[in-house]
């Protein structure tokens, strides 16, 4: 049997996006119901503990200066931040060599490499400067930009072949996928929501530079908490009706009668939902062309973080195919261990899926060994993460879009669709795909939706 509610306002999806929007909307008077598939609130964000008992991430986690809006959660819900681990410098694995960078103003690229890198950069930076935000598809050249995947546009401006191993490395550990699977408008757009490559790509100033004490994944809890009974878990909504009059929402063992709902989860889930009347053709199809990345978050603890020792600070980037694309220094704030958080992304992260999680262990921790030297090869222990085959998220970090999608179904992104309002990281104008545009986004549609409601 259904259970049968009423209320204002349906919220679909319990992350940072459905539980910001509920409780704007409950602030301004509004009856509302959240239903989240899970078992679970928090999204894509996800707590977990090592044998040790230390808490460790496994979804996201980091936080930049510029993440006003959940810097301010975070303060208002009690929690507490600290800086990701910048001391020392970084490496790169290119053809099999490990090279230590000499600073922190760049990443241990060759004489060679590097200033074809820098040139890169700075016509990609003059380029994300000329993309709307609000309106991508409006931007001057979008039809060319769009028209273009990002791994054609790095062919057309360097056979440096250092130079290519680097932008394809970059795009792993930003948007878990490969250069020819996003559009270079798609990648203009994300820099300029993000501020920068600069920032993007950095832990000290940049996206990487905060952590929260415990876990990112409690301030959804926390959000939840407050907001009581309002949320409800285990249902997954599987249709929503739209009527004159309101809307019918119908999930595992419930249905709810409103006059709007927020449908906060990615688009390749929200694409998954029985709507009537259908969806407009260029919503839907938009759902079809924003596929999630493909990435295996693992973490990887040892006794002491032994390559601080080493002048190094975790940041380690594979410019060649196999093992770890990426790691970061993830070790907790009192220093009672070391952590590295390694990532299999990409391509990678699909040829790797098939394995057995102790097969992707040997292969993690080979990685380390390349990376750090013989002491990775004994880790105290190994936890993992496969975002994609998490049934209600398909992936992460997040939606891409591939040559042609932005100028062809871009619009239908955020517009409502009738009393259908959309949400989440995917839809924000600014710091898109991270926990602050998550925010932002829940608080733009909640204001969508008290306007309508008037």
């Amino acid at each position: 049997m259904e259970d049968k509610m009423d209320c204002d306002v349906v919220v679909v999806g319990a992350g940072l996006a459905g539980l910001t929007a509920a409780r704007d909307l409950l602030a301004a008077g509004q009856r509302v119901i959240v239903l989240e598939a899970r078992d679970r609130v928090a999204g894509r964000n996800l707590g977990g503990h090592l044998k040790n008992g230390v808490a460790v991430e496994m979804g996201g986690q980091w936080i930049a200066e510029g993440h006003t809006e959940v810097l301010g959660l975070v303060g208002e819900l009690g929690l507490k931040t600290f800086a990701s681990y910048d001391d020392g410098v970084p490496i790169t694995l290119f053809r099999g060599q490990v090279t230590r960078a000499t600073d922190l103003s760049q990443l241990g690229l060759t004489p060679t490499a590097a200033p074809e890198v820098d040139r890169m950069a700075g016509l990609l930076a003059e380029l994300a400067e000329t993309v709307s935000l609000s309106a991508p598809w409006l931007t001057e050249e979008a039809a060319t930009l769009d028209a273009t995947t990002f791994a054609e546009w790095v062919r057309s401006n360097t056979t440096e072949p250092e130079a290519v191993a680097h932008w394809q490395a970059l795009v792993r550990g930003v948007f878990a996928a490969e250069p020819a699977e996003l559009s270079l408008l798609h990648f203009l757009f994300y820099v300029k929501s993000n501020t920068s490559l600069e920032v993007l790509i950095s832990t000290t100033g940049g996206a990487q530079e905060q952590r929260v004490v415990g876990g990112t994944h409690q301030i959804s809890e926390r959000l939840a908490e407050g907001l009581g009974d309002v949320v409800r878990l285990g249902r997954r909504v599987t249709r929503i009706v739209q009527t004159d009059n309101g809307v019918h929402v119908h999930a595992d063992g419930a249905e709810v009668t409103a006059r709007r709902v927020i449908v906060t989860v990615p688009p390749a889930l929200a694409g998954r939902i029985d709507y009537e009347p259908a969806l407009p053709a260029q919503r839907d199809a938009l759902t079809q062309q924003m596929p999630m990345g493909s990435v295996i978050k693992t973490q990887i603890a040892y006794p002491k973080p032994f390559w601080r020792e080493a002048g190094l600070n975790g940041l380690a980037s594979n410019f060649d195919d196999g093992g770890l694309s990426v790691t970061l220094d993830n070790s907790p704030h009192d220093g009672s261990c070391g952590v590295i958080v390694g990532f299999f992304e990409g391509a990678e992260a699909r040829a790797v899926a098939d394995l057995t999680p102790e097969q992707r262990k040997d292969l993690a921790i080979e990685s380390l060994v390349t990376f750090f030297g013989p002491e990775a090869a004994d880790p105290i222990d190994y936890v993992e993460q496969d975002w994609m085959a998490e049934e209600f998220t398909r992936g992460c970090y997040g939606g891409r879009l591939g040559a042609g999608a932005w100028t062809s179904f871009g619009e239908a992104l955020a517009k409502p669709v009738g009393r259908i309002h959309w949400a989440g990281a995917e839809s924000a104008e600014v710091w898109n795909g991270y926990m602050e545009g998550a925010v932002r986004s829940g608080r733009r549609a909640a204001a969508e939706v008290l306007a309508a409601l008037g």
